[in-house]
């Protein structure tokens, strides 16, 4: 294929309708400026002000002020609903967000393909996962990756909470966990086994469930769902059906860190995938129990937001995460 073809296609594939900002639709070609007006937009929708996307961006204020006041101007719409401490996306805002964020990713990935070096990758990567598995797993792992491809920056958040990818500029994320029906695509990777764990001082002092009869006469570090702040059950599989009940604690905590460190300090019973506390059980730090009567597996996935393709950087990293998340997963 030559160039001229290349280019011919590139621009048939990113000239798009936006059929839900109005009555007439708009046929929108691609040009550098346009290109440049998006990533402004999607700054400033991520950073929630003009201020804080300007400084990201190390653009004047006005500039990115005046991108945005010409994208309006050219869709004839409102993108931004605009306070005195903050501006939030519209409902047309929000048709676009996801459409920029894709259109953009495609110009990236066009103008590496024409580098001297089509096995190098650049660019940044916002990637979000559980902050237990950024710290065992991923982080340890990460220079590595990071010497095989020195073109690449990886931006890393860590927490326990569900956060929207398509709003907070993530390109993928791990989800512990079932993942429900939404715009997101999900690849498997398999699941953790879990057991349930307390720690000796604990167990003197409470004495060693068998059945799950005997949680009658237990507590538990209560898990609060981050978000939600719902307190998740305990679970067991009995007679091939799951079995849940609602546990009495004195503690609830939303972090995985915590939670471990509370069953360490004999709290309570936990739930909590083998390869988190491997070493605890090891040290006998930590006591397997009820070892009949585990909950299910917890399957992991890497989700995207929905868009056409994925970019060549995201390909080969999500590669390599698969991989490292391998080495902790049920066999």
């Amino acid at each position: 294929m030559g160039e001229e073809s290349v280019f011919a296609t590139f621009l048939r594939i990113n000239c798009f309708k936006l059929n839900t900002l109005d009555r007439n639709s708009y046929q929108w070609g691609v040009s550098m400026d346009r290109i440049d007006q998006l990533r402004i937009f999607i700054r400033v929708a991520q950073s929630g002000g003009f201020t804080s996307a300007a400084e990201q961006l190390g653009l004047p204020r006005p500039t990115v002020s005046l991108a945005i006041q010409r994208l309006e101007a050219r869709l004839g719409t409102r993108l931004f609903s605009r306070t005195t401490r903050r501006v939030s996306l519209t409902q047309d805002g929000e048709a676009l967000l996801e459409r920029a964020l894709a259109l953009v990713a495609d110009s990236d990935e066009l103008e590496q393909q024409f580098q001297p070096d089509l096995l190098a990758l650049a660019g940044r990567l916002r990637v979000d996962m559980p902050s237990r598995i950024a710290r065992r797993q991923v982080a340890p792992a990460l220079p590595t990756f990071l010497q095989q491809h020195p073109g690449l920056e990886i931006e890393l958040s860590s927490s326990d909470r569900t956060i929207d990818l398509v709003h907070e500029g993530v390109d993928c994320a791990l989800r512990v966990g079932e993942v429900p029906s939404s715009s997101l695509v999900a690849r498997p990777l398999g699941s953790f086994r879990l057991i349930n764990c307390a720690s000796p001082t604990y167990l003197a002092r409470y004495g060693t469930p068998h059945t799950p009869e005997d949680l009658d006469r237990h507590q538990a570090v209560n898990y609060a769902l981050p978000g939600s702040g719902r307190i998740d059950a305990w679970e067991w599989i009995e007679g091939g059906q799951l079995q849940t009940r609602l546990m009495v604690g004195q503690v609830a905590v939303n972090n995985a860190e915590t939670y471990i460190a509370c069953c360490l300090a004999g709290a309570g019973l936990i739930q909590i995938p083998a390869y988190d506390v491997t070493e605890h059980l090891v040290a006998g730090e930590l006591i397997e129990v009820l070892h009949d009567w585990p909950a299910p597996p917890m399957p992991i996935h890497i989700v995207y937001p929905h868009r056409r393709h994925l970019s060549r950087r995201m390909q080969v990293f999500s590669q390599w995460l698969a991989e490292i998340i391998d080495e902790c997963l049920e066999k």
